[in-house]
C-alpha cells in the first residue's frame, strides 16, 4: 500500500507540471533563466526607442502568444523544459548560440512600421477618403452658384419673406418673373446675386408654395398632399404670375376630386374675378355652371312625379323629405326659392285622383266576393289607396307652401264620384279620403288658405258628412294627424260661413254627436259661438 501510495504521489507529482504548464501559458514570454536573461538583454539593446503596438494573437491573454505557438515559431528552445517556477536547461554545458528566426513583438512591430514608408500606394480607405472632401466642397460651391437670385415677398399684412432661388427655373416657369429678372439684370449687371421684390402679396405662404411648385417634379402628388383649398389659392397665384404649368396642374387636380360647399364657393369667386381660357378650365366650369341642364322648375316637377310613382314606402318617404328640403325657401341648397309650374303640379294631382277613383271602383267590385278572396285583394288595395292619399296630402303641402292651393279646395270639393263611392266603401278604405279633407280643413282654419265663401261652403257641404262618419276611424288611425287641431279648425271654418249655412252644418253635427258621442268631432265651442251670434245678439239688437 505504501508503495502504491508512493507511486500515486509520484505520478501526481509528475502530473503537476502539466497542470502548471497551462498556467504558464498566460505569460508573454518564457520565465527568465540565467541563459535566457542574457539573450533578453541582448534583444532589449536592439529594441528601438519608439515602442510599436503589440501584435495581437487570438486565444491569448493580453495578446501574448502561447508556448506552443512560440515553439512552432522557434522562439522557445526545444531543448528547454518549462517548469512552474523557472526554465532549466537540459544540457547546461553546451553553450547556446543565437536562435535563428527568433523575433519578439518589438521587432515585428518595428519592421511593420519601417516597411510602411516603402509602400508608395496608400490603403484603399485612405485612397477613397482623400478625394471626397474636394468633391463635397465642389457640390456646395456649385449649389451656391446656382442660387443666383434672391426673391423678396412682402405681404399686405406686413410680413416679409426672402427666398434664394435658381433664376433659370424661375424664369422658365413664369413669364412674370422672367421679365422682372431681365429688368433687374439691366439695372445691375455685375452683381453675383440678383434681387427682385414682389409687394402687396395677399398670402405670403400661398405665394411661397406656388414658387415651390415650380421646383417639384411630380406636381400632382404635391397637390394631393396640399388639398383642394390650398390648390385653389395656388391656382390664383399661378394666374397672376403666368405660371401655366402650375395652373394646368391645379385645374387637373381640382377637377378630379370632390369639393365641399365652401371650396365650391371659393372657386366660383375665383372664376368670377379672373380671366381664364375656357378651353383649359372647361371641365371645372362644367361642374360649376350647368349650362345644358333642364330648368329647375321642370326638373322639380319631374322629381315630384317620380316620388308619387314610387312603389317602395320607405324610399318614398325619404324622397319626399329630400324634395321638401330642396323646395323649401330656407333650404341651404337654394339661394332663391325654386319656382314650380302650377299647371304641372295640378296635372300630377289629377293623375293621383284618377288613380284613387279606380282603386275605389276596384274595391267596390270585390265586395260581393267571398271573404277570403276579398281579404287577399283588400290588403294590397288598402296600401295602394293609402299611397295615393299620402301623395295628395304631400302635393297639398307643396301647393300651400307655394301659395297655389286655392284651386285644390275646389278640385277636392268637386269629387262627386268619390263622394258617391264613399258611402258604399269599407270604413278601412273610406276613412283615407277623410284624411285629405282633414288637411284641407286644418289649412283653412289656420288661415293658410284664403278661399271665397262659396268654395268654403261647397267643400264643407261635400265632405263634412263623410268626416262625421270617419272621425272615429281617424282617432284610432290618425297617422300623424292632430285630432284636437282638426276639431278646432273644423269649427273655425264653419264659423266663416253665413249664419244660415252654419245652422245647416251645426244641426247635422248635433244629430250625429247625439247618436255617436266621441265618435264625432267635438264642436261644442263653435256651436255656442254660432248660437250666441244667431239668437242672443239678435234678441239684444231687437230690444
Amino acid at each position: 500500500m505504501a508503495e502504491t501510495r508512493g507511486v500515486r504521489s509520484a505520478s501526481t507529482g509528475r502530473r503537476a507540471p502539466g497542470l502548471r504548464r497551462v498556467w504558464c501559458c498566460s505569460f508573454t514570454a518564457a520565465p527568465d533563466s540565467p541563459d535566457h536573461r542574457r539573450s533578453s538583454s541582448t534583444h532589449r539593446e536592439l529594441r528601438p526607442s519608439k515602442t510599436p503596438p503589440k501584435l495581437s494573437h487570438p486565444g491569448s491573454f493580453h495578446s501574448s502568444p502561447s508556448p506552443s505557438s512560440k515553439l512552432g515559431l522557434g522562439i522557445i528552445d526545444p531543448r528547454r523544459i518549462l517548469s512552474p517556477g523557472r526554465v532549466s536547461p537540459i544540457d547546461s554545458d553546451t553553450p547556446l548560440g543565437p536562435l535563428p528566426g527568433i523575433l519578439d513583438s518589438a521587432s515585428i512591430s518595428t519592421t511593420a512600421v519601417e516597411s510602411e514608408p516603402e509602400c508608395p500606394d496608400p490603403a484603399p480607405k485612405e485612397r477613397s477618403l482623400v478625394p471626397e472632401k474636394p468633391k463635397t466642397d465642389t457640390r456646395v460651391s456649385l449649389r451656391e452658384r446656382s442660387l443666383d437670385l434672391r426673391l423678396c415677398l412682402k405681404g399686405k399684412d406686413g410680413r416679409c419673406l426672402v427666398l434664394e432661388l435658381d433664376s433659370g427655373v424661375l424664369c422658365e416657369s413664369s413669364a412674370f418673373f422672367a421679365a422682372m429678372v431681365l429688368d433687374s439684370i439691366r439695372k445691375v449687371s455685375d452683381a453675383d446675386c440678383q434681387k427682385i421684390e414682389v409687394a402687396g402679396v395677399e398670402d405670403v405662404d400661398v405665394f411661397k408654395e406656388t414658387i415651390e411648385l415650380m421646383y417639384e417634379k411630380d406636381a400632382s402628388r404635391w397637390l394631393m398632399k396640399a388639398g383642394v383649398s390650398r390648390a385653389i389659392g395656388i391656382l390664383e397665384v399661378c394666374l397672376k404670375i403666368m405660371f401655366d404649368r402650375g395652373m394646368r396642374s391645379c385645374l387637373k387636380y381640382i377637377e378630379a376630386v370632390p369639393w365641399t360647399e365652401t371650396e365650391e364657393e371659393k372657386l366660383k369667386r375665383l372664376f368670377a374675378r379672373s380671366t381664364i381660357d375656357k378651353a383649359i378650365c372647361e371641365d371645372v366650369l362644367a361642374r360649376l355652371d350647368p349650362q345644358d341642364c333642364n330648368h329647375s322648375e321642370d326638373l322639380a316637377v319631374q322629381l315630384i312625379q317620380s316620388v308619387t310613382n314610387a312603389t317602395n314606402g320607405n324610399a318614398r318617404r325619404e324622397m319626399r323629405s329630400l324634395v321638401n328640403g330642396l323646395l323649401s325657401e330656407s333650404s341651404v341648397y337654394q339661394k332663391e326659392p325654386v319656382g314650380l309650374n302650377k299647371d304641372s303640379l295640378y296635372s300630377i294631382c289629377h293623375s293621383c285622383l284618377n288613380s284613387l277613383v279606380k282603386l275605389f271602383e276596384e274595391a267596390l267590385s270585390s265586395i260581393p266576393m267571398d271573404q277570403m278572396t276579398a281579404g287577399k285583394r283588400t290588403k294590397p288595395l288598402i296600401e295602394r289607396v293609402s299611397k295615393q292619399v299620402e301623395n295628395l296630402n304631400w302635393l297639398l303641402e307643396i301647393l300651400i307652401d307655394k301659395e297655389m292651393a286655392e284651386d285644390f279646395v275646389g278640385l277636392w270639393a268637386n269629387q262627386k264620384e268619390l263622394i258617391r263611392m264613399h258611402e258604399r266603401a269599407s270604413p278601412m278604405l273610406r276613412y283615407e279620403l277623410s284624411r285629405i279633407s282633414a288637411n284641407v280643413f286644418i289649412a283653412l282654419g289656420l288661415r293658410k288658405l284664403q278661399c271665397p265663401g262659396g268654395m268654403r261652403f261647397s267643400i264643407l257641404q261635400s265632405w263634412f258628412g263623410p268626416m262625421l262618419m270617419d272621425f272615429g276611424w281617424l282617432q284610432r288611425c290618425s297617422k300623424g294627424l292632430d285630432m284636437r287641431m282638426l276639431e278646432e279648425s273644423l269649427g273655425q271654418v264653419i264659423l266663416t260661413l253665413r249664419l244660415k249655412q252654419q245652422q245647416i252644418l251645426f244641426e247635422e253635427w248635433f244629430r250625429c254627436f247625439a247618436g255617436h258621442g266621441t265618435e264625432c268631432p267635438n264642436l261644442c265651442k263653435a256651436f255656442q259661438v254660432w248660437w250666441r251670434r244667431s239668437f242672443v245678439r239678435t234678441c239684444e239688437a231687437r230690444r
